[in-house]
């Protein structure tokens, strides 16, 4: 399977951590909060956490606080199938294919449910054959790229699809909640919204060569009371749990001894690392836990820095960034990680520039 088109797509605007703070301090949430809430908050979205903006579907930015199961599904309802076909739209420009020629398309979410799904509308928007197949898949969380992909590439392994079309869009606004506790306040200062997609194919596009080599996947459940969502008041409410960044490299790191070891691939051969940044300590434990230079985690980090944590795009933004800014190919290592607790990773072999 090779990838041979990539593309995103976000909401217009695009906040500083500031300007949140200052819109967080005006709601009348915030009045409600402990004082040591209000602490954390001001901790987070002041100082130096690995995010400076995000890209969020508000306008006016007063309206995250819209707090009602009705706003919330609204805005994931406006903005999820806009962004989830702008991403595609761009990633079957990429590849110079038409839409008549998707044979599937495989879109995941985990911040708002749609029935019929997004690949009802996404197929509408962007006009591909009444007669490919559609898949919606839900509650993987942040790994969801990587599941999705070895989806596709089952497709075509099997001969049932030729090209595909794999999708993440995440509205993290409509997944909005506040109240006292630790990792909901966290969660509330890290999140972006955006949609990412790749085009998958049998055979090597007109772009770069990257190919999908193998990959692999690990559920811990006895974690899973660490990293999810439950539904509270008929809201969706992120669970954040302090050991996550540890927890996340030493699975990461399990995935990764798996996946080459199967693949036969020299671990020390690996010279390009697409990494899920589920945030600033998520990128330190992964860094530690792989040995790896600042530098090897720059594409996720900057991803980080301009969109926060994306959820479920985040590795496809990261991804293509790597492609367009680094000459030098080989090995690359793409993971991804979330609720669950579950990790996955996969092998690409890229082609110098």
């Amino acid at each position: 399977m090779y990838f041979i088109g990539l593309g995103v797509a976000t909401p217009p605007r695009r906040y500083t951590q500031i300007e949140c703070w200052m819109a967080l301090q005006a709601s009348r949430q915030f009045a409600a909060l402990a004082p040591r809430s209000r602490a954390i908050l001001k901790k987070v979205l002041t100082g130096k956490n690995g995010i400076a903006t995000r890209y969020l579907a508000l306008e006016p930015l007063h309206d995250a606080f819209q707090l009602s199961p009705d706003a919330l599904h609204a805005r994931f309802a406006r903005h999820a199938p806009v962004l989830a076909s702008q991403a595609a739209q761009r990633a079957l420009a990429q590849a110079g294919l038409a839409p008549s020629q998707v044979d599937a398309v495989l879109i995941s979410t985990c911040t708002g449910y749609l029935c019929p799904g997004l690949t009802s509308y996404v197929s509408e928007s962007i006009g591909l054959r009444p007669d490919a197949l559609c898949l919606d898949l839900v509650g993987q969380g942040c790994g969801a790229a990587l599941p999705n992909l070895r989806a596709a590439e089952s497709l075509i392994a099997s001969g049932r699809a030729r090209n595909v079309l794999c999708a993440c869009v995440e509205i993290c606004s409509a997944a909005f909640y506040l109240d006292d506790d630790p990792g909901v306040l966290i969660s509330a200062c890290l999140f972006g919204d955006g949609a990412g997609a790749a085009v998958v194919s049998a055979k090597p596009g007109p772009n770069r060569r990257v190919k999908w080599m193998a990959a692999g996947s690990l559920l811990a459940t006895q974690d899973r009371e660490l990293l999810r969502f439950e539904t509270r008041c008929g809201m969706l409410r992120n669970i954040l749990a302090p050991q996550v960044p540890e927890v996340t490299g030493r699975h990461a790191r399990t995935v990764f001894d798996q996946v080459t070891s199967k693949a036969g691939v020299d671990p020390l051969s690996v010279t390009g690392w697409i990494f899920h940044a589920g945030g600033r300590d998520v990128l330190s434990s992964l860094q530690q836990r792989f040995a790896l230079h600042p530098d090897d985690l720059r594409w996720s980090a900057e991803i980080l820095e301009e969109h926060g944590n994306l959820s479920s795009p985040f590795v496809l933004f990261t991804l293509r960034k790597a492609l367009e800014e680094h000459p030098r190919g080989g090995h690359w290592w793409l993971s991804s990680f979330g609720a669950g607790f579950s990790c996955h990773g996969a092998i690409l072999d890229v082609a110098d520039l």
